[in-house]
């Protein structure tokens, strides 16, 4: 049961073999026996799940069920979600019930899903190893001396070890993709825009995007068909005619062009990782793909120019939190108010410290021209590499990460190493493009390998037809930690 596809949870429940109540607590008793070592879990609330499975199992019952009816997902905790602690992983929103349900969270309780927990991530997603939790690091189910990567890592492990059947994420500069590559999962980036922001707190709000996190692509598609979709409450929603992100799965790959840009396979890449990689794209040449060669000769600029602009915004956003920006003016909202001006007072954890002041010193009078509108003009040369690429390839890939899951505290005092884990991601998330990771295989130490594919805007089913195929002649996505 733990290692069924979504589909066959969907089938089970359909079919009355099990009920959502059933399949709920018995994730929820798998839960209780792993977090304690994983720490995947910031909060669990049994007695509102199980009423959330009952619902459900009433929904299938009456003939009202959607595919993902009763199925258990876990929720980032950067989702408010009207009743939970809702954290974001910092000691400022220790004690903050939200009023209210962030969209995500709305569209996954109008088709019945089963909200199991809110799951650990790096403080308000600014970090790349889930080490800068005030909750404690999460640890990798693979190894736990490793990290899962960041910020989405306690959603990554979760998925990775089985307590949930999928869960979401959010992704500013890699934290989908970058957790699931070092955790052994399947996590996709929609394009910028196609999922409501309201109720997720915000890091950039021109970079983030929230996205889902599961075992496969088939896994992914189906999420997606739920959580994509306009929000009039969100300014940067975009409305667009709903699709079926399922509807390509199982298109052959004969005649797809898949580009390799050279600035990625150069100095940088572990051997370990470049190995995998290789090899997932043999695969894909046995399929009838084809590769060719290109060149994206701004990517080494996105580092610089995300940990630029990441911060301002970040900057930005911290010191406008009065609850406007979520949709309320209730006490509430004054109390947290109240609670982030205790917290600015008692300081932030040390990476959120470090971004806010580098942010606040790219926004200030003398450098605002010299550092935030020049990184401005070098995205926009990022974004058209993209899109001249596109014109000879249909997809992009790549490793995710250039190296595998790195020692815990291993790279907590040098956070140019840190930030360059991104050095394959942040680029997508600059240009507003779909990115997605799926696992390709292990290095060093047994701890897994991830192969980045990016898509051109709104290309998502394309990628997850790309990713399925591999999928239906491999077994990594099916491989969990003992």
């Amino acid at each position: 049961m733990f290692n069924a596809s979504l589909k066959q949870l969907s089938t089970q429940l359909k079919e009355k073999k099990i009920s959502s109540a059933e399949l709920t607590g018995e994730f929820l008793k798998r839960v209780k026996t792993l977090n304690p070592e994983y720490n995947a879990f910031i909060t669990i609330n049994e007695e509102v799940s199980l009423a959330q499975a009952r619902i459900a199992d009433g929904m299938i019952a009456s003939g009202q069920a959607s595919p993902l009816t009763g199925i258990p997902i876990a929720q980032k905790d950067i989702f408010c979600a009207k009743g939970w602690l809702t954290t974001c992983g910092s000691k400022m929103l220790s004690n903050f019930i939200s009023p209210y349900d962030a969209g995500v969270i709305e569209r996954f309780n109008q088709i019945g899903a089963v909200n199991i927990g809110k799951t650990n991530m790096d403080e308000f997603a600014m970090g790349s190893s889930n080490e800068t939790s005030f909750y404690g690091p999460v640890r990798n189910p693979w190894d736990v001396l490793a990290v899962p990567g960041g910020s989405s890592g306690g959603a990554a492990c979760a998925v990775a070890a089985r307590m949930t059947p999928a869960a979401t994420g959010t992704d500013t500069g890699g934290s989908i993709r970058q957790p699931a590559a070092l955790c052994g999962i399947s996590g996709i980036k929609p394009t910028y825009g196609l999922v409501s922001r309201y109720g997720m707190i915000a890091f950039a709000s021109s970079l983030d995007q929230g996205g889902p996190m599961a075992k496969s692509a088939e896994d992914l598609a189906m999420l997606l068909n739920v959580m994509v979709g306009f929000d009039a409450r969100d300014s940067t929603s975009l409305q667009r005619e709903s699709e079926d992100y399922a509807r390509h799965l199982e298109k052959p790959l004969a005649g797809l062009r898949i580009g390799l840009p050279k600035e990625y396979f150069a100095k940088g890449m572990s051997r370990d990782v470049e190995c995998a990689v290789e090899e997932a794209l043999e695969e894909y040449r046995r399929q009838g793909a084809e590769t060719v060669e290109i060149s994206l000769p701004n990517s080494r600029l996105a580092i610089p120019v995300y940990y630029v602009l990441a911060p301002a915004e970040a900057s930005s956003n911290l010191s406008r939190f009065d609850g406007v920006r979520y949709g309320y003016r209730t006490k509430s909202y004054r109390d947290l108010g109240d609670m982030y001006r205790k917290s600015r007072a008692e300081g932030f954890g040390t990476e959120v410290k470090r971004r806010i002041l580098v942010g606040t010193y790219v926004l200030s009078h003398g450098y605002y021209d010299a550092y935030y509108i020049k990184a401005q003009k070098l995205r926009r040369l990022i974004a058209q590499d993209f899109s001249e690429a596109f014109k000879v390839c249909d997809v992009i890939m790549g490793p995710t990460s250039p190296t595998v899951a790195f020692d815990l505290g291993e790279r907590s005092s040098d956070p140019i190493q840190m930030y360059l884990s991104d050095i394959y991601t942040s680029g997508v998330n600059l240009a507003g493009l779909p990115g997605m990771s799926i696992p390709v295989g292990f290095g060093s130490k047994n701890r897994p390998v991830g192969l980045h594919i990016i898509g051109n805007y709104f290309n998502e089913a394309q990628m997850l037809n790309v990713a399925h195929q591999y999928q239906q002649t491999t077994d990594w996505h099916l491989r969990m930690p003992a």
